[in-house]
This record gives structure tokens, C-alpha cells and sequence, in this order.
């Protein structure tokens, strides 16, 4: 099976693992001092977690591309459920797409995306309620993550 892999330096093990095992729903694979690994079957991941105090959180986001707005939705209950506090962007014109989506932060600042695209946008896009509240805003992918408010 092939699957994408994707490090992360983390601050502190203890808080990443917990976050990511409710964030997967799954247990990790391997848990060594400093180090810890997720063999994730839905999607196809192998999150590797090494612990790096001062360098956690470093990727601008990362994201997670789901077949239907149904499924984002099933999301947003499920991490709420989880306790995440998950933000919700339905209908939002971002990166040339118009999505739904849904962002949590994991413990060291990253931002996850769960999204759908929806259609094609022409624009690279501009959120409606981000515009409502600041004008200067603009598309939350411009900032490669969740409205920062």
C-alpha cells in the first residue's frame, strides 16, 4: 500500500500523540522516547512525530481532501465530539476552488484542513464572512490556514 508521509517536529510528544489519535480516530503504531509513528489506513498516511521542542509546529498547514461536503460535515461533528473546537468554512471561495471545509489546531499551532471542492472558481477567492468582518482579510488560503481573527 502506498501511502503519503509527512513528519512533524512537535514540541511535546505526549500532547501530539493524544491530539492525533482523536484527530485519526486511531492509536499510534510506535511510541519511543522522542519519537512516535501513526500507520493511518483512512486516509493513506504515515504521520511520523519527532519531538523537537522549539521547532513544533513549523508546517504552514496540512490537509486532508475528502469526497463530499457530507463527509465534512460528518467531520465537524466527530472532531467537536472529540473536543477540537473545529471552524467551520461552508461554501468558501479558496484557492481558485469554491469549498467546504473544516480546520482544527493540533497542539504546537499546525493547522489541519478537512475539505471538499465543490466547483471550480475563477478567482482565487475571497471569503464573504472574512470580508464582512475585515475588508483587509481576504481568502484564508492566503495565509495557508483558518481565518486568523
Amino acid at each position: 500500500m502506498s501511502r503519503i508521509q509527512l513528519a512533524l517536529n512537535v514540541d511535546d510528544l505526549g500532547a501530539a500523540v493524544a491530539f492525533y489519535s482523536k484527530l485519526f480516530g486511531a492509536d499510534s503504531a510506535k511510541l519511543e522516547p522522542g519519537y512516535a509513528n501513526f500507520a493511518i489506513a483512512e486516509p493513506p498516511l504515515k504521520l511520523v512525530l519527532i519531538e523537537n521542542p522549539g521547532k513544533g509546529g513549523s508546517i504552514n498547514h496540512l490537509g486532508v481532501e475528502v469526497e463530499s461536503s457530507a463527509i465534512v460535515h460528518e467531520e465537524i461533528a466527530r472532531l467537536a465530539g472529540e473536543g477540537l473546537f473545529p471552524e467551520e468554512q461552508i461554501g468558501t471561495t479558496c484557492c481558485f476552488a469554491t469549498q467546504d471545509k473544516v480546520w482544527v489546531t493540533g497542539p504546537a499551532g499546525e493547522q489541519w484542513e478537512v475539505y471538499t471542492v465543490l466547483a471550480d472558481s475563477d478567482t482565487f477567492g475571497t471569503s464573504p464572512e472574512l470580508l464582512a468582518a475585515d475588508p483587509a482579510v481576504g481568502c484564508s488560503c492566503e495565509s495557508g490556514g483558518p481565518p486568523r481573527r
